[in-house]
């Protein structure tokens, strides 16, 4: 993770006064996720909580924001102290001197306060705010805390009334990205597209799925991304008709098509992108049709991104699309709007075209508000990634078996439509062609 700059502070200052100002009154707790074993003395590498690094940009467990709302705000960090010993072993550690100063916060407290603290800050507060049945340990810590302030009722001191879930609010606020969000997202991309650029001049016969993974992983990790954002996907053949396809350990063939989902998390956000290529560099006849028709769906999807527009619309005009051409090539019978009605469309395509993308590659946020579909708005981001999968079937022309395609970028929203913030990735038949020669 990159050392925190001044000219980032603002950024996580900002958020926690949007918070504090949602919540109106009241005191929120937010703690960061804890390190995980993976086996006997080995951790899995330590992934903060999203929304904990939303709002402090601190990267350490252990550690716990504390918000308090009002005419005045606080904002308080409970983390790990300076311990040269456990810092010899295990790295760095900022300390609360040095995270006050460093990350904006009005106090800060060694995470051992924790206990003493809280009861004290939750006196005569009207509400808490808490991420409520996340973690069944941190919900009986929050309640042991409020029945130690309940304890006290006889001395004139109240308990909070309420417990409110701080996601809710939180969730609002991820939703559209401001410029420092934007810019990680930007690199993210780039990382993520040339990664993809490299694993298509990879490919040929012969190699394995592991392989080609390899060439994706070696990307990201050169260009400064800390991570994978999610398992990577490196699905040749019918594997590419697997949606959530992860074993990535069978030999490319020739005459196949290689689907790689996959991309970078780089400082916390991720990318996440889809490409569709041929093993062998060529697309037959069969699988350029499938493929162009995926790539036009796509197209129209991205048209539909815009301010006002809801959250629905780049599905729906992907799927007519879509549609049109499963009738075309014989997939389906029917008129389009009966195909969609009935459908019968999602024997081939049965996921949904996107969705929101930030810390988390699903990112936080709802898809409706009061029963109707969200409006777009600039600063939001989504990917656009609609597909076609076609197992072998009776009433399925053989030529299509085993077909996979999906073409995924990730989107963002601006004042007058949309930024394709992935292009770099090749995508028309002619680039991918072009570039898969020349490897």
């Amino acid at each position: 993770m990159t050392d925190m700059k001044r000219t980032d502070i603002k950024y996580y200052l900002r958020r926690r006064r949007a918070l504090a100002q949602s919540m109106k009154s009241g005191i929120a707790i937010i703690p960061t996720a804890p390190e995980r074993m993976r086996n006997r003395d080995s951790d899995y590498p330590y992934r903060f909580d999203s929304y904990f690094y939303y709002l402090t940009g601190f990267c350490e467990p252990d550690s716990v924001l504390v918000l308090i709302a009002g005419t005045r705000p606080r904002a308080i960090l409970f983390c790990r102290e300076k311990n040269p010993e456990r810092e010899l072993w295990d790295g760095v550690r900022c300390g609360p001197v040095a995270a006050r100063k460093a990350y904006g916060f009005d106090e800060a407290w060694p995470i051992e306060a924790l206990d003493e603290k809280l009861p004290q800050l939750l006196a005569d507060k009207k509400a808490v705010y808490f991420a409520t049945g996340m973690d069944a340990a941190w919900d009986a810590r929050v309640i042991g805390w409020l029945n130690k302030v309940r304890s006290q009722t006889r001395t004139g001191i109240a308990a909070p009334g309420e417990i409110r879930d701080v996601r809710t609010i939180i969730d609002q606020l991820r939703l559209v990205k401001d410029a420092h969000e934007i810019g990680v997202m930007r690199r993210a991309a780039a990382i993520s597209a040339g990664a993809h650029r490299r694993a298509m001049q990879a490919t040929r016969p012969g190699r394995m799925e592991f392989e080609i993974e390899a060439e994706l992983l070696h990307e990201f990790r050169r260009n400064g991304s800390q991570f994978p954002a999610y398992t990577s996907i490196v699905a040749g053949g019918a594997n590419a008709c697997i949606l959530h396809y992860r074993e990535n350990d069978a030999r490319l063939n020739k005459g196949d098509l290689l689907l790689i989902d996959a991309g970078c998390e780089l400082d916390g956000y991720a990318s996440d992108i889809t490409r569709t290529f041929p093993v062998n560099g060529r697309f037959s006849q069969a699988q350029r049709e499938i493929y162009e028709l995926v790539l036009a769906a796509q197209s129209a999807a991205i048209r539909a991104v815009r301010p006002g527009k809801s959250w629905q619309a780049p599905h729906d005009a992907a799927v007519r699309v879509l549609v049109k051409g499963f009738i075309k090539l014989g997939l389906c019978k029917g008129s389009v709007s009966n195909v969609i009605a009935s459908g019968d469309y999602r024997r081939f395509y049965m996921h949904r075209t996107g969705h929101w993308l930030g810390l988390d590659v699903h990112d936080a946020g709802e898809y409706k508000d009061g029963g109707a579909w969200k409006k777009l708005r600039p600063g939001m981001v989504l990917t656009v990634e609609p597909g076609c999968y076609i197992r072998p079937a009776r009433n399925v022309p053989k030529k299509y078996w085993n077909i996979g395609v999906r073409i995924e970028d990730d989107v963002l929203v601006t004042r007058t439509g949309c930024d394709i913030i992935t292009a770099g990735a090749p995508k028309t038949v002619a680039q991918i062609e072009a570039l898969m020669t020349h490897a």
